[in-house]
């Protein structure tokens, strides 16, 4: 199976079932094997097998389905096609609200004299030889609105009409064609058989103006919506200087290549991802993790693209170029975040997909209904049209994906990459939060703190923790290489898992590890050296003891600072309600010293990777509901298995976290902000639903009985979806 992913720009979506159709045309199709089509972003994310159908194939699908296709974006793309696909992207919206402003203001100047003669019933014109000039000015002004401004509404719905299938802009056309020719047909009954009956034409007009208004404010709110995803993309340089042969020229950055050496000089922007060579300097990454503090660079030290050195002159190796970037990283997962659905949408797409039938069912049955009642055609016909035009399907469609945008938006901003829409709807019933506790609650950067052993064994020491790939064994190895021990040839190496590691020496067998794991393989330690090693322990130290086949020899005792946020984030957490738990393959004594000191009374302690799984599973079966936090990538499963998981990540392995939710840098309270974000975002989606199907469910009845007014109902049902977009704006600016 060739299996390929590709983006496209869709055009001509005007609400929620135009999306809800292209999914469906999209995902019954052969050779596609999923997709999500994204009506805030106007996209479609297709995955599809390149054996069956290919990149052409699966546009025809969405142009035979009577839409068109924007540019599309293939995964494989280079970066600077990505980079001219999201300015193309960003130039398309510019111009679709301009052109929108530009047609409800022709518009609105054209309807005015035909809503001031509906508010003051003027008869400003006289009769020149019989001819009613005001009456011809009314049929002209109309026309022009309804069926030249109004004429992208009445194309959608004729391409709709033509797939047996009815949008927003059918109940749109519906209204207005319906207004304006009967009172068209009015006019020539006054011609012919000299009939005097009131029309609405203003009604046609000012439908269309108003609609007109709401999709400008609708196109101007939803980009604000994506703008902290457009100002991701503007974070890359166009150009980098290169140094060869200590001689400086400017390129292209898609003509620069790995291993190539970058000049950057201060207050530029860092243009791609690499290794500092040469020089020092302080950095401003706040654009990529949120941190505000500049962090110092020196030689040996990672940089990031769209990061700005601050002073020195920095000499940069590149190491990363393209997609491989951070910033490409980081743009990738926000998009698929947006372009993702939570769960509770399925049940606003199922409705938007049987919406516009039912108005028009409903409209035919306000006509029925009043016309047998008052036998009055034109009441009848005149709230028929109220009911299609107060009808919205577009606010049901935007309710949730632009709560995802703002909220992965301001996510991003922050340092907290969320990859799914999911995300935001698993904080809801979050009950407990579960740390791991090395690289999470502590630094990660563990350091030794006391050897108790002869120097004579120390080379032997040294040559089992070489070998060893335990996060403490770099520390011993960091701390005798300094103090110019020089490791011994060790054969028959073994690894035990959560135990500890054992070799031979000329032809003596040696362990490293637990007092478990010495015990198992018969090394005898005296009382006297179990409480010197509890001592160590109860001080929230871990130690590696150390024995041959014939007795124990020593210890080296290591400490792992907690971080200073820990207690306060903790704190917080237990605050807002929530249950705080830490998991630890350290001994009892210092997983208690640890916990004792960040006030959690829940912990756990001498785990494997898969008993810390197993935790979670036991904690969730009793009914609670669980973030676990980890480092992204000895705790995978940990991370999976939980309700949310969150991975305290670095910016060069975002692509690896196994977490919903990645944090660009190692800090804690991020965690407090990846829950305040997700939760408020969450709120926001219910919000915006309630309001969307509360409006359909008060103003359809209002208007069905009469109660509003074609031209009321289609300002009402304009500003519906600003509403919402609106509220999702709110994410931005509340704490």
């Amino acid at each position: 199976m060739n299996h390929k992913k590709i983006t496209l720009g869709i055009t001509g979506m005007t609400c929620a079932s135009c999306a809800v159709n292209n999914e469906k045309a999209l995902q019954k199709s052969p050779g596609i094997m999923s997709a999500i089509v994204n009506f805030a972003t106007k996209k479609a994310y297709v995955e599809y097998d390149a054996d069956v159908i290919d990149e052409g194939g699966v546009e025809k699908v969405i142009r035979e389905n009577g839409y068109d296709v924007a540019s599309p974006k293939s995964q494989a793309a280079s970066d600077e096609t990505n980079s001219s696909h999201e300015h193309q992207q960003h130039t398309h919206g510019n111009e679709d609200v301009a052109m929108s402003w530009k047609s409800f203001l022709w518009s609105a100047i054209l309807t005015a004299p035909l809503l001031l003669e509906m508010v003051y019933k003027l008869r400003l014109g006289v009769d020149i030889w019989g001819i009613d000039l005001v009456m011809y000015l009314h049929v002209l002004l109309a026309s022009i609105v309804v069926l030249y401004f109004g004429r992208r509404f009445h194309r959608m719905a004729w391409k709709q009409a033509k797939h047996f299938r009815a949008n927003m802009d059918t109940l749109v056309s519906m209204g207005t064609l319906v207004s304006y020719f009967y009172s068209l047909w009015l006019v020539v009954e006054k011609l012919l058989f000299d009939i005097e009956q009131e029309g609405y034409f203003e009604a046609a007009a000012i439908i269309v103006t108003l609609i007109l208004l709401g999709k400008y404010f609708e196109a101007k709110s939803t980009g604000q919506a994506g703008e902290a995803m457009r100002k991701l993309m503007e974070l890359g340089v166009k150009k980098a200087r290169i140094s060869i042969n200590n001689e400086e020229r400017e390129l292209n950055i898609d003509e620069i290549k790995i291993g190539d050496v970058l000049v950057v000089r201060p207050s530029e922007k860092i243009p791609l991802d690499g290794v500092v060579i040469e020089g020092k300097s302080s950095v401003n990454e706040s654009m990529l993790t949120g941190e505000s503090l500049p962090v110092e660079k020196k030689e040996g030290s990672q940089v990031f693209g769209a990061t700005i050195n601050a002073e020195g002159v920095l000499k940069i190796r590149v190491t990363q170029i393209g997609e491989g970037t951070v910033l490409s990283q980081i743009v990738k997962t926000v998009e698929e975040a947006q372009m993702s659905k939570a769960p509770i949408q399925k049940l606003a797409d199922e409705i938007s997909g049987i919406f516009v039938p039912v108005v028009i069912l409903l409209a035919l049955g306000t006509f029925g209904g009043w016309y047998l009642g008052t036998g009055d055609f034109a009441r009848a016909l005149i709230n028929a049209v109220a009911v299609l035009v107060i009808a919205c399907p577009c606010a049901l469609g935007l309710a949730t994906p632009t709560a995802i945008m703002v909220g992965t938006g301001r996510g991003a901003k922050q340092g907290v990459l969320f990859k799914n829409g999911e995300s935001f709807e698993r904080s809801k019933d979050i009950t407990t939060v579960v740390f791991d506790k090395t690289g999470t609650l502590t630094r990660g950067k563990p350091e030794v703190h006391r050897v108790y052993m002869e120097s004579e064994f120390m080379d032997i020491f040294y040559g089992l923790e070489k070998n060893s790939e335990h996060p403490l064994a770099g520390a011993i190895v960091n701390y005798l290489k300094n103090k110019g021990v020089k490791p011994r040839e060790v054969e028959d190496f073994k690894v035990t898992s959560g135990r500890g590691v054992s070799g031979l020496v000329d032809g003596k067998k040696y362990f490293v590890g637990n007092y478990a794991f010495l015990t198992e393989n018969g090394v005898a330690i005296s009382a006297a050296k179990k409480d010197e090693v509890r001592s160590e322990e109860a001080q929230a130290r871990t130690v590696a003891m150390f024995a041959s086949e014939e007795k124990f020899i020593g210890f080296v005792s290591i400490a792992d600072e907690i971080r200073d946020e820990s207690k306060r984030v903790v704190g917080e957490l237990k605050k807002n309600g929530l249950e705080v738990a830490m998991l630890t393959g350290d001994n009892s004594l210092t997983a208690q010293a640890i916990a004792g000191e960040l006030g959690i009374t829940k912990y756990f302690s001498r785990l494997l990777p898969a008993d810390k799984t197993k935790i979670i599973k036991d904690l969730q079966s009793e009914g609670q509901k669980i973030i676990f936090v980890g480092d992204g990538i000895n705790d995978a499963p940990s991370l999976v298995q939980a309700d949310l998981g969150i991975a305290m990540g670095s910016a060069t392995d975002i692509a690896k976290e196994a977490g919903q939710i990645v944090l660009m840098q190692n800090n804690l309270e991020k965690v407090l902000e990846a829950i305040t974000v997700s939760r408020l975002t969450f709120r926001t989606i219910k919000q915006n639903l309630f309001w969307a199907f509360a409006y359909n469910v008060v103003a359809i009845p209002l208007a069905a009985f009469g109660l509003l007014n074609p031209a009321i109902a289609a300002g009402a049902m304009a500003m519906s979806s600003v509403s919402v977009v609106g509220n999702s704006l709110r994410i931005l600016r509340r704490r």
